[in-house]
């Protein structure tokens, strides 16, 4: 279910107290026999009272956007890793998704390395396993992440089987030249430049932690 934008009601108070005392300051007008030059000054003071709530109300709504409405992923919760993986290198997964998954508005993250998923935490998807489709190849190949502020509106978004289902934000961050972090968020453009600029400083410490294993495991 959508949850409500609790700043709703304040954004629109200007827009609701300017329209009452334009309404009440007619009636009255109205109302009123005989009007003396006081009030008629009173009048248009209020008049132009009522009109600068209003338009404050209207700014408002275009400087203060609504928050995107965030909907409960379908799937568990979970915490998967790679058994064969060193400790360390478990260490650093398990502290890296922990911390993007408090931190920012990720529920769902997977680590795909060198042809294997070697993580899948938070809300977990029907499939544990990856086959990378285009958009995470274009990853792969460029090197450049790619932000899919609204998941729903990208057809492309059937080759992402393995995340929930109603995932409405997406972020593939490369991890060097052999893998990918895919972070799936509950809301569509939930993610600030400055949750993207982390979400890379993180990207780039795990593929630096799996590159060193992985010449280990070479040497």
């Amino acid at each position: 279910m959508a949850r409500p934008d609790q700043d709703q009601v304040l954004r629109r108070l200007p827009i609701v107290v300017g329209a009452i005392g334009g309404t009440l300051l007619f009636v009255n007008r109205l109302t009123t026999p005989q009007l003396s030059g006081s009030q008629s000054r009173a009048d248009a003071l209020g008049v132009i009272l009522s009109a600068v709530l209003i338009l404050t109300g209207l700014l408002w709504q275009r400087i203060q956007p609504k928050t995107p409405d965030s909907v409960v992923l379908e799937g568990k919760e979970g915490f998967e890793l790679e058994e064969t993986l060193p400790q360390t290198v478990k260490t650093e997964l398990a502290w890296s998704s922990h911390l993007l998954l408090t931190n920012t508005v990720t529920r769902s993250v997977l680590v795909y390395y060198d042809g294997k998923v070697l993580l899948r935490r938070g809300v977990l998807g029907p499939k544990a396993i990856l086959t990378p489709g285009t958009i995470v190849q274009r990853v792969l190949d460029k090197q450049k992440p790619i932000y899919l502020v609204n998941l729903a509106l990208y057809p492309g978004r059937v080759e992402f089987d393995y995340l929930p289902k109603n995932t409405q934000g997406l972020i593939v961050q490369p991890l060097g030249n052999n893998g990918v972090l895919i972070l799936g968020a509950n809301a569509p453009r939930s993610y600030t430049k400055q949750d993207e600029v982390w979400i890379a400083g993180i990207a780039d410490k795990l593929a630096d932690t799996l590159t060193q294993q992985e010449r280990l495991n070479s040497g």
